[in-house]
């Protein structure tokens, strides 16, 4: 049994390892339990189905549905990838240097066949003789869960729990992270284990004075956007800020990625996963993603139009940590002037486009030109969709696991938050260690 298949994300060295073994027979799996669908915890089922996993896939419905978008996302964008290093060997002559996709769009495809049931939060599913497991609703994004397993074997029983990725509480779309059982070992993520987030009615506030001083200084506002969860947030609070009046409802809004205007297209399908405020919109046939001003741009011809105006725009263009997508040339056409904002919402990995125009590099480099960071950039970290130190620390302390293993962190983090752990035995592991439960 596997617990999620993501894909690493950052620099060279991160895309090296996904091509590596996963350390495991692929075929020897019966079942993968998917915790949600972001990239980095769905990302290499294809490539799990292309080396020969013919198993089960349980997730819950809006997982379900959200992890064929990222999955032929990703795929397509292999093939862009693959298809440029192929060109560029090409021209030099080095044909034998090119390097394929990991996995194809009909490797993704494959994939949706092995879904099979759809898990329910709080309901317990029976994955083998001694194995049942309950999804627990994790607040991070539509559909996340941490998965509770219990397990029975030669009269022995252990009761272990992975976190998934948790959210932050308190967010105005979803529930809170569902409190934990009690258990006998938690894995737990440790994104944000050596912090502490801002409040969310400061960032908001910060949001739109960001936006209010690009359009006086006459630029545009670019907002490097997760597809998943953060942009639908963003249209969210956009919409909030036009009917108190806090944005003009004159503000043009681009949501200029695929992705994203078809995950908007999904939330809009499951509004009983929402706190009951956001599902009584629905009811009342207001759709809180919708503002006047809103222009979903699909088509490649459209999103090249919007780089031809000047100011007053606010361009939603993924990825979030600007590693490829639509938004890296937004950033070649707006980076270098100085009357521009670029916007960050979100979690930047060490290594990517984003951490380094976080970090004040002066300079980066774009589809192969070096561009000068003259705009402004602000750093807004009270979106985040995972919970924070304190929250990571009273989610476990109400599992009461006598050991937890921490995981899915930078080093600093995970170090960091261990320091505040006590009462249990903790282990971080490394990768392809074992442990006897």
């Amino acid at each position: 049994m596997l617990i999620d298949c993501g894909m690493f994300q950052g620099g060279r060295e991160f895309e090296e390892e996904n091509a590596e073994p996963f350390g495991f027979e692929p075929a020897s799996i019966d079942t993968v339990l998917l915790t949600h669908a972001h990239l980095d915890h769905c990302g290499r089922l294809p490539l799990l189905v292309k080396r020969g996993f013919r198993g089960e896939i349980v997730a819950t419905a809006p997982t379900r549905e959200l992890a064929r978008l990222v999955m032929l996302d990703a795929a397509h964008l292999q093939e862009e990838e693959a298809r440029h290093r192929a060109r560029w060997a090409a021209r030099r002559g080095r044909e034998r240097e090119a390097i394929g996709p990991l996995y194809s769009i009909l490797d993704a495809l494959n994939t949706q066949d092995a879904f099979g049931r759809t898990a329910a939060y709080g309901e317990a599913l029976q994955i083998a003789p001694g194995i049942r497991a309950t999804f627990l609703d994790a607040g991070h994004i539509l559909g996340s869960a941490s998965v509770f397993l219990e397990l029975e074997e030669r009269g022995q029983r252990r009761r272990v729990l992975f976190s998934g990725d948790l959210g932050n509480a308190g967010r105005p779309l979803l529930r809170s992270p569902a409190r934990p059982p009690r258990c006998d070992a938690v894995v737990l993520e440790t994104t944000y284990g050596d912090r502490l987030h801002k409040p969310l009615a400061p960032s908001v506030e910060e949001l739109y004075q960001a936006l209010a001083d690009t359009f006086e200084r006459g630029g545009n506002a670019i907002i490097p956007t997760f597809a998943l969860e953060r942009a639908q947030e963003l249209l969210f609070f956009l919409r909030s800020g036009v009917e108190n009046r806090r944005l003009s409802r004159s503000i043009q809004v681009f949501l200029d990625s695929p992705m994203a205007i078809s995950a908007t297209a999904i939330f809009e399908r499951h509004p009983a996963y929402y706190e009951a405020h956001v599902a009584e919109l629905f009811r009342e046939g207001r759709d809180p993603f919708q503002l006047p001003g809103l222009h979903f741009t699909r088509e490649t011809g459209e999103s090249m139009a919007i780089n031809r105006i000047v100011g007053g725009a606010v361009i939603m263009a993924g990825s979030g940590m600007c590693t490829g997508g639509r938004v890296r040339h937004h950033l070649k056409h707006n980076l270098a002037r100085g009357h521009c904002s670029v916007i960050f919402v979100g979690y930047a990995a060490q290594g990517t486009l984003a951490r380094q125009i976080i970090d004040g590099a002066k300079s980066v480099r774009i589809f192969g030109e070096e561009i000068a960071v003259r705009a402004r950039v602000h750093t807004i970290n009270g979106f985040s969709a995972h919970a924070d130190q304190a929250e990571l620390l009273a989610w476990r302390a109400q599992a009461e696991a006598p050991v937890t293993f921490l995981v899915h962190g930078d080093e600093r983090a995970m170090q960091a938050f261990a320091k505040r752990l006590s009462g249990t035995r903790v282990e971080m592991p490394t990768l392809n260690q074992r442990f006897e439960l």
